[in-house]
């Protein structure tokens, strides 16, 4: 059995998990409601208070897809009762961030401003402070979306390896090379 997928999924008080006959998973919590369309050869049951993914037989497509819809029912679990944050750290002179609403407006070095229109499942906090970098805060319920997001925008100015500016998620080692050496 797969190791991931024979783990039962404990549900949290105040999140309800149903299951129809199309084997669409709908997970309700106070963060949000989530749905996942899951493979009919994959049987999804709610016992008690424990979710339980099972697959027909030890075929390889079947064993992938029952790690798969585990980890993805698992994280919508997750997802409407704690919810996900990622924080973004805008490194270099002159980078800024600031939201308004459910845009996000960025000075990344270019001879415009960016301004990237956020979906309205995730929300959005630009943290300013004195003798610091800018940050980007994002939170959702929805953990494919959310990373899916912040890819994006980092994908505007992706970390270099010499002075580190660009944008990095918070925490991220970047690793330096040393550049050119002056010598004969």
């Amino acid at each position: 059995m797969s190791r991931i997928g024979k783990l039962p999924v404990a549900i949290p008080k105040g999140v309800t998990v149903t299951v129809d006959q199309t084997n669409v998973v709908v997970v309700k919590g106070p963060k949000g409601q989530l749905q996942q369309q899951v493979n009919p050869e994959i049987e999804v049951q709610v016992e008690g208070e424990q979710l339980i993914v099972s697959r027909p037989s030890d075929s390889i497509p079947h064993k992938s897809m029952h790690g798969l819809y585990r980890s993805l029912l698992k994280n919508m679990v997750v997802g409407v009762s704690e919810g996900y944050t990622i924080e973004l750290e805008f490194v270099g002179v002159g980078y800024r961030a600031e939201a308004k609403g459910q845009l996000l407006e960025m000075s990344l070095g270019y001879s415009h401003n960016i301004v990237f229109d956020l979906p309205t499942e995730i929300k959005v906090e630009a943290i300013t402070e004195r003798r610091s970098n800018p940050k980007v805060k994002l939170m959702s319920c929805d953990k494919q979306l959310i990373g899916q997001v912040a890819a994006k925008i980092r994908s505007f100015r992706m970390p270099e390896p010499y002075k580190g500016k660009g944008i990095k998620f918070v925490g991220e080692e970047i690793r330096r090379k040393a550049g050119k050496s002056a010598g004969k």
